[in-house]
């Protein structure tokens, strides 16, 4: 096991191991404890009591964080000439098709969100094997395959994030920056988890929402009471 360095060990000193904190406690905590040089991630790690190997326990949306994510979210735009003036004034920062398509299947993937049109879905089957891996394949679900691709860039650009429970049955998701006010950490945390809440499968028995970790980048997590966090 890697050794502590003084600066972890002062943050893991702060956290109670045995307490169960409030969203709003947690939020103040993880701008404490964040050690890195750099504006820090704030992660959210929420166990789900369901079975994603059940397709009717597979829980998987969207959501916009009221504060936005802190990051500078890069968008490609595919869509067909018609619509790039709408996806380059909505603030995409790459827009065109055929070309794209081309530098995706030379390996190039330097964005975080492709949003694109139904028609040009097809296009994008084949580079599946490329997109897939990264989670970058657009969805209709999560709302990057649209005709209004406008709002879609827009949404992205202000906050909109997507998740999916993982094969253990946990949905990770980045809800901010060390840098913001704890209020903000709290209030996307809080939004986030009130999605989730909402989207708890019928089958699902019991307690839902097992756990919940709040995070910034390399720090300890600090766990939050599950059962108190709506009080918040």
């Amino acid at each position: 096991m890697a050794k502590l360095t003084k600066k972890q060990k002062e943050a893991h000193s702060k956290i109670d191991s045995s307490e169960m904190y409030s969203l709003a406690d947690a939020s103040k905590l993880v701008k404490e404890v964040s050690t890195v040089k750099f504006d820090a991630s704030v992660d959210l790690a929420v166990r789900l009591n369901v079975d994603p190997r059940k397709a009717n326990q597979m829980v998987r949306g969207v959501v916009t964080l009221p504060h936005g994510t802190g990051k500078d979210v890069k968008v490609l735009a595919l869509v067909t000439p018609d619509k790039e003036a709408e996806a380059t004034a909505a603030g995409a920062d790459f827009v065109g098709l055929d070309e794209y398509l081309d530098k995706i299947k030379g390996g190039w993937t330097d964005v975080d969100v492709i949003i694109t049109m139904p028609s040009v879905m097809g296009k994008l089957g084949p580079l599946g094997r490329v997109l897939g891996p990264r989670g970058l394949m657009p969805n209709p679900k999560t709302g990057t395959v649209t005709m209004d691709v406008a709002k879609a860039v827009s949404d992205v650009k202000a906050g909109k994030i997507d998740f999916k429970v993982d094969k253990t049955g946990i949905i990770h998701a980045a809800i901010g920056k060390a840098s913001f006010d704890a209020d903000k950490i709290a209030g996307n945390a809080k939004e986030l988890i009130n999605t989730l809440v909402k989207l708890k499968p019928t089958t699902s028995k019991g307690v839902y929402i097992k756990s919940i970790f709040m995070s910034s980048t390399m720090s300890p997590g600090i766990a939050i009471d599950a059962k108190r966090f709506a009080d918040d």
